[in-house]
């Protein structure tokens, strides 16, 4: 099995399942599946020589049901910023990174990534059914075109097995979901037989831009002794449909958490009004906790994509006001080399000593607290 489009297994699935994979391979075929595609999308000449310059650099896929989400009269369409290729992609900014995040410092073994002691991100398949153009692997993914083998993920899961502190495998890539359900099945069993593992969490694009893939032969092929958390990708409230609800809908009642991460991306959510409307309908239709927003990646040719990270801040500052907690994503960055994951709200509260704290409050002003403990 080469890779998640293999059309050969997932023929097989089909047929094993009364053929509900259908819908989803035809909307990838009637998609964005090559530079070549481009063509069919309605761009003007000069935006196709751009775009099929800026492919060069980094693979241009996407489902046609996500692909019809866009406005093409719109030049600022927000979905259309994500996966259309960009001519200001070919502008490269000083301090931009290969790797961003420094996946490959922290690698022991192949396609699997050691930054935590208690976690390791685990690279089923190098490839994706939807390429996001501010994506932080998009060197890797672009260099590699590996899908998914069983031999593969020997070293990795040998690695996992030998290492005992390690309780949660991320499944991430490229896009774990669009690997057949023979597959999933095969890698979570294979995850489930390590006795100190007890979490299995997927970080996928799919349930936005790929939803009809979410079949009941997806659910059962992840079921098992594992807890299973399913980490979405929504960045903007346009991505919200009956289809993307659906699929949510079916991954809850299956027993997975759902929890949903963001990139900040100027030009399609870093406003106070765009986020408020994702934040707020991740958790009340879809029933998707806002778990993090992330600061933009030094990803090389995203400059055009980043904001500042006040803006970001002032931003995070502005939902607490408008949304409850539980629909308050986590600003963070994930720093260069390796850092990890950090909080970038700005700081609330000032120690002064003697128990009593200077505390800024969501309306803006200060306020002294006192704490009140029994230290016996």
């Amino acid at each position: 099995m080469s890779n998640e489009f293999d059309h050969d297994a997932v023929a097989a699935d089909a047929a094993r399942d009364g053929g509900r994979d259908a819908a989803w391979q035809d909307d990838v075929r009637a998609g964005v599946r090559h530079v070549r595609d481009l063509d069919a999308l309605p761009l003007s000449a000069g935006e196709r020589a751009a775009a099929v310059q800026a492919a060069a650099n980094h693979k241009v896929r996407a489902p046609k049901s996500y692909l019809d989400l866009i406005d093409w009269n719109d030049p600022d369409d927000p979905i259309r910023a994500q996966v259309i290729p960009s001519p200001d992609e070919l502008v490269e900014t000083d301090g931009e990174l290969d790797d961003p995040i420094g996946d490959h410092a922290y690698s022991p073994v192949p396609r699997l990534t050691h930054r935590h002691a208690d976690r390791v991100l685990l690279f089923p398949t190098y490839q994706c059914a939807v390429y996001c153009r501010f994506c932080f692997r998009k060197e890797s993914l672009t260099a590699i075109g590996r899908g998914y083998t069983r031999a593969a993920l020997e070293p990795p899961l040998d690695y996992i097995a030998s290492h005992t502190e390690i309780r949660e495998v991320i499944l991430t890539g490229g896009d774990p979901l669009s690997l057949p359900d023979k597959a999933l099945e095969e890698i979570r069993a294979r995850i489930e037989a390590i006795a100190h593992v007890r979490l299995l969490r997927i970080h996928t694009r799919v349930p936005v831009a790929l939803p009809a893939r979410v079949t009941p032969g997806l659910v059962a092929a992840l079921q098992g002794r594992l807890m299973v958390t399913v980490v979405t990708h929504f960045n903007h409230a346009r991505e919200i449909t009956p289809a993307t609800e659906a699929a949510c809908r079916t991954l809850r009642q299956a027993g997975f958490v759902l929890l949903n991460q963001s990139v900040l991306l100027k030009g399609v959510n870093d406003s106070v009004e765009a986020l408020e409307e994702l934040c707020r309908e991740l958790m009340y239709q879809l029933g998707v906790k806002p778990y993090y927003l992330h600061h933009g990646d030094l990803t090389r040719g995203m400059a055009h994509r980043r904001t500042t990270i006040a803006e970001g801040q002032a931003l995070v500052a502005a939902l607490r006001k408008r949304l409850s907690g539980i629909c308050n994503p986590t600003y963070v960055i994930d720093l260069p080399d390796g850092g990890g994951k950090v909080p970038l709200s700005a700081c609330q509260a000032e120690p002064k000593g003697d128990g009593f704290w200077r505390i800024r409050g969501l309306d803006g002003q200060e306020r002294d607290y006192r704490e009140s403990v029994d230290e016996s």
